[in-house]
């Protein structure tokens, strides 16, 4: 039974004819509403994920639900149909769980807060935000196990409730909640600023319907989701033929050994509509990687890459939702059964954007992106500290870090970014004031951009030296599986991690590890990996080569990718690049439109040799097995 909406004032809306000025005044309105909203998040929130990084998501709504400005697509369709309460004046929903909710939130570390804004017993839009908490108890520290074989070990699980009814706080439920995390006061701080920021757009939409009207506002809005339709209209008809075509990435492993984990999504055309089915990728697996994906966010995902590749002016809302049709196989990777794990889906999530990448470019290919922001590598880092006080404090650090961007039509990948435009890095000052630790490199990992005419990004070399005793935890992917390269780009480097202890002896330990120990002198090399490269690298400019040198993105060995000869000072040899360059051209082939590296079972093969790590092995699953045979 679907959520029912209690109003006192039943008169419906007025549609009414928008003029273009006014049009454009609501719809900055909504924009700096949604600006607003990160700003007054940023200035309450206390864990350093949402305060210092920006992990959190805003969302302003129609009186449907669908998102009119916001980032991640509207989740609130997917809250309707399952949620069974009432929704009325005065309410604050807040949730956590995945299952609960269709998937509108992928993890229960991400809290979600929905207030529904009513004006003059009218509900005339929803304000919305999640953010994800540090910490939300389960089986280990930053509430991510790696090993989790169901979504009972990974936190509390918070069902759709009114933490405000009818204005009315309820205290009880939040100090429950508070009960069962690690760290109560960043979660606490971090849950009423995403209040905060939701009551502070509810503000603005209700200061617009009071200065144009309540029916000229809500028709606004209406106009702004029949813009966004017929331009996506025109982006699909442009972009997307009727002929299938097909593109496939992988997972590289579950943290338990085993993988890597196929994603396969099909694409197609049937008149105005784009269909996307992910036939034929891999069952859910028996770890935490498994992505509940939300279609209706994964139709926001296509529209924000058709728009931010074709015709990035378009402020994207949830208009064109009618234009796509996502089919997901129940069972699989990216639709799991309860109660699969689900805390570790960020690298199917980053993966989804490089498979898109590869869809949506085989009919274009001078739109072509390569791959890159593969994942969103996570460390964890935990223990008490005596330093600061003489008395044992709890310390729990989660800090994302960043990878390469792929290499791209316009211009080579950004170093050591994210895909996220709002995601920013936490400042090395602000770890060193406040965790046990000291930054003693961050920088760009040279050569680890796939090479190309335009450079794929470097990931990011960052060396961690601990200074008291606990443990650390690692959630990244790309280490085995290379990021390709397009249009003759090459691969981008995979990324790695090193433990090097006090004692002089040094370990290479895995992307996915959970509870290892760490003493005060202990430093952890993090590496992630860089973007593939775009285009012919024998194309790119020898001095721009010789640049990066002297910059210290690539090294004068990296230069030979590009043909290129020069010197430690980045002195380019211009005869002996011509002479190296003619050399590479006669012997390398047709330049690959995908550049995919050399194959899985050639990178299984050479896995311990080129990573140091025992090379994952092929998961199996007895009903696939099944199936095959009564199908021989």
């Amino acid at each position: 039974m679907p959520a029912r909406i209690i109003e006192t004032n039943p008169t419906p809306f007025r549609k009414v004819a928008i003029d273009p000025v006014t049009l454009d005044i609501i719809e900055n309105a909504l924009r700096n509403a949604r600006i607003e909203m990160d700003a007054t998040l940023v200035r309450t929130a206390m864990s350093p994920g949402i305060r210092e990084q920006g992990d959190a998501f805003p969302m302003i709504a129609d009186p449907s639900g669908k998102m009119i400005v916001g980032q991640f697509g509207s989740f609130i369709d997917g809250f309707l149909k399952s949620y069974e309460g009432t929704i009325e004046d005065g309410d604050l929903i807040f949730l956590s769980d995945p299952y609960s909710c269709d998937g509108a939130i992928s993890h229960a570390n991400d809290w979600l807060v929905l207030l529904p804004v009513f004006k003059d017993g009218r509900l005339i839009a929803y304000t919305a935000m999640f953010g994800h908490q540090s910490d939300i108890g389960g089986a280990v520290p930053g509430s991510m196990p790696i090993h989790a074989s169901s979504i009972f070990e990974e936190g509390v699980r918070i069902p759709p409730v009114k933490l405000w009814r009818r204005g009315e706080f309820n205290e009880d439920l939040m100090k429950l909640v508070m009960h069962q995390t690690r760290k109560p006061d960043w979660c606490q701080a971090d849950l009423n600023a995403l209040i905060a920021s939701c009551r502070v757009a509810a503000r603005r939409v209700i200061e617009m319907a009071e200065r144009f009207g309540d029916d000229v506002y809500v028709s606004a809005t209406e106009e702004l989701l029949a813009r966004n339709y017929r331009a996506m209209k025109a982006l699909i008809g442009m972009a997307v033929a009727e002929e299938p075509v097909q593109f496939e990435d992988y997972v590289c492993d579950d943290g338990k050994g085993y993988g890597p984990y196929r994603i396969r999504c099909t694409m197609w055309r049937e008149g105005e509509k784009v269909i996307l089915d992910f036939a034929g990728t891999d069952p859910q697996s028996a770890a935490s990687i498994n992505f509940y994906l939300n279609e209706n966010m994964f139709k926001m995902f296509f529209g924000i890459y058709m728009i931010m590749v074709f015709d990035p002016q378009i402020l994207f809302n949830d208009g064109f939702y009618d234009l796509i049709e996502v089919r997901i196989p129940e069972g699989s990777l990216l639709k799991p059964r309860f109660p699969a794990a689900l805390s570790g889906r960020t690298h199917a999530l980053g993966r989804i954007f490089d498979i898109l990448g590869g869809l949506l470019g085989q009919k274009t290919p001078e739109f072509l992106n390569a791959a890159g922001f593969s994942s969103s590598p996570h460390l964890f880092y935990s223990g008490w500290d005596t330093r600061q006080s003489g008395k044992r404090e709890w310390f729990q650090l989660f800090q994302i870090g960043f990878g390469g961007i792929p290499g791209r039509p316009l211009g080579d990948g950004p170093d050591g970014h994210s895909l996220w435009p709002g995601f920013t890095n936490v400042p090395n000052e602000f770890l060193e004031r406040y965790f046990p630790l000291r930054i003693e490199r961050y920088s760009t990992a040279p050569d680890s951009g796939g090479a190309g005419l335009h450079r794929g990004g470097n990931g990011i070399h960052m060396t961690y030296r601990f200074l008291a005793d606990g443990e650390i935890a690692i959630h990244d992917d790309r280490w085995f599986v290379p990021p390709w390269g397009v249009n003759g780009g090459l691969p981008g480097a995979r990324a790695s991690k090193v433990l090097e202890r006090a004692d002089g002896t040094s370990e290479v330990i895995g992307n996915k590890v959970e509870n290892v120990p760490v003493k005060a002198g202990d430093r952890l090399h993090f590496i992630t990996w860089g973007g593939g490269g775009w285009g012919d690298p024998l194309e790119r400019d020898p001095e721009l080569v010789g640049l990066e040198i002297r910059q210290g993105l690539v090294t004068p060995q990296g230069a030979r990718a590009y043909g290129v000869v020069a010197d430690d000072a980045g002195v380019v040899d211009a005869a002996a690049t011509a002479a190296l360059r003619e050399e590479l051209r006669s012997r390398r082939g047709e330049l690959k439109l995908f550049d995919f590296g050399p194959g899985i079972e050639v990178l299984r093969a050479r896995c311990e040799a080129e990573t140091g790590l025992a090379a994952p092995i092929q998961p199996v699953w007895p009903e696939v097995e099944a199936l095959k045979e009564a199908a021989e």
